[in-house]
């Protein structure tokens, strides 16, 4: 099999809970309901529709959680991207819109409790600031926790506090939310697979969606097979290749991490130790945590768009040891990169482009939390219940001229911008 199908070598893969092989479509099938992309959205959505009753089926092109879901940077957060477009456009769904932003990690946590996935779930999130007007961001967050009762421990610290939590004197405040969190993505997309077929869905890898022809019921082409079914879910997010239309709703946006050799126990009592999955508020932002066998993994977005591990690490390791000059000496084991989906207006694409088939796209780096939504909302939609997707479905995003061709050039050029704003 060549390579290009296999997981990129992070070190995710490395510590994957098992090797998928699940067959190639190559036989004529008819179902309920046929999910394009077997990351986080289609594995999420077909796991939720069979748990309710409807037959499955999932086609993708490479392995389960091959693309994003099985190489971001494992962040439970809380947050639905544009939200407060949402909210503008209609203040009546703000508490609709409150709801859905924490339902996300609610199923996570449902999940790995009720089919045992073993994804290395641990709680606790720090949003940090780095400037005075971020200082004033938090506090107008944590109010809107206490407004709406949140019900999980939150706290705000100011400078003295969050050296003292997180090890650095990088940031002059922080807030901690134990209701976010951090996991193992692959393990939980692999996780949630497994539990899936064990409903009753049916998975097929190496088997690429090529069209689909619409009709009563739609019936999705692969190489060697096919699918007819009643409803259709196109979830292949960033890494979608047959269809132009949903292709120019987003940016491909490339987002890189690196995992340094096991941090040891008296770095461990400094840095980090009480296990925060922790984010800045850059646009151009860096996010890190430790793994469960306390490695650094720390991520960012760069004007890189390869796979070069030396590369990924020389551009990524001097902005760790700007917050942790300590872990300068400290090899690095694992570097890799992985696309994510940015719409102009940055709100998740969630919508039709025919009667019975179903998307679901554009997380702008979201999407550990929101792709479970969408799977959420996506199953009520094909129930016949449409409140939550017609909130989505109003907000669609303008094409981009030029991104299928020159994506990368306009992304380059929009990282160069919000550094600049970054640093006013």
């Amino acid at each position: 099999m060549p390579f290009a199908q296999e997981h990129t070598s992070s070190y995710y893969a490395a510590t994957a809970s098992r090797q998928t092989d699940y067959p190639r479509l190559k036989e004529d099938l008819r179902t309920d309901v046929c999910v394009i992309g077997a990351g986080f959205t289609g594995i999420a959505t077909a796991l939720t529709l069979a748990e309710r009753g409807y037959e499955v089926c999932v086609v993708e092109s490479n392995r389960v959680g091959w693309g994003a879901s099985g190489r971001n940077g494992g962040q439970m957060i809380g947050g639905i991207s544009g939200e407060a477009r949402i909210v503008e456009k209609d203040p009546g769904l703000e508490r609709l819109v409150w709801d859905m932003r924490w339902a996300g990690n609610d199923i996570i946590r449902e999940r790995v409790s009720t089919y045992g996935i073993e994804c290395d779930l641990k709680h606790g999130y720090a949003d940090v600031a780095i400037k005075p007007r971020h200082v004033r961001d938090l506090e107008k967050w944590a109010k809107d926790l206490e407004r709406h009762e949140f019900p999980f421990d939150y706290s705000l610290l100011n400078a003295s506090q969050t050296r003292d939590v997180l090890g650095t004197d990088a940031y002059i405040g922080a807030l901690i939310n134990m209701g976010n969190g951090h996991l193992h993505p692959l393990n939980l997309c692999l996780g949630e697979a497994r539990a899936a077929e064990t409903l009753g869905v049916r998975i097929f890898e190496q088997s690429a969606a090529l069209k689909i022809d619409h009709g009563e019921a739609a019936r999705v082409s692969t190489a060697e097979g096919s699918v007819t079914a009643d409803f259709v879910v196109v979830a292949g997010n960033a890494y979608l290749s047959f269809d132009k239309r949903l292709r120019r709703r987003v940016f491909p946006v490339r987002s890189y991490i690196i995992a340094t050799e096991p941090l040891d126990d008296e770095r461990l009592d400094v840095i980090n130790p009480h296990d925060l999955a922790v984010c800045d508020p850059n646009y151009v932002i860096e996010y890190y945590r430790l793994s469960a066998d306390k490695r650094m993994l720390f991520g960012g977005r760069v004007n890189y768009f390869g796979e070069d591990q030396g590369r990924i690490a020389g551009a990524l390791k001097p902005r760790m040891c700007r917050i942790y000059p300590s872990l300068a000496e400290l090899d690095v084991d694992y570097a890799w990169g992985g696309t994510i989906a940015v719409p102009i207006n940055r709100v998740p694409q969630i919508g039709r482009i025919a009667p019975n088939v179903y998307y679901s796209m554009g997380y702008s780096g979201h999407g550990v939390n929101v792709t479970h939504v969408a799977a959420d909302v996506l199953a009520d939609a094909i129930a016949g219940t449409l409140e939550r997707f017609d909130v989505f479905a109003r907000m669609r995003s303008l094409p981009i001229p030029g991104v299928i061709h020159f994506g990368n050039a306009l992304v380059a050029l929009g990282v160069m911008y919000y550094r600049l704003k970054d640093r006013l």
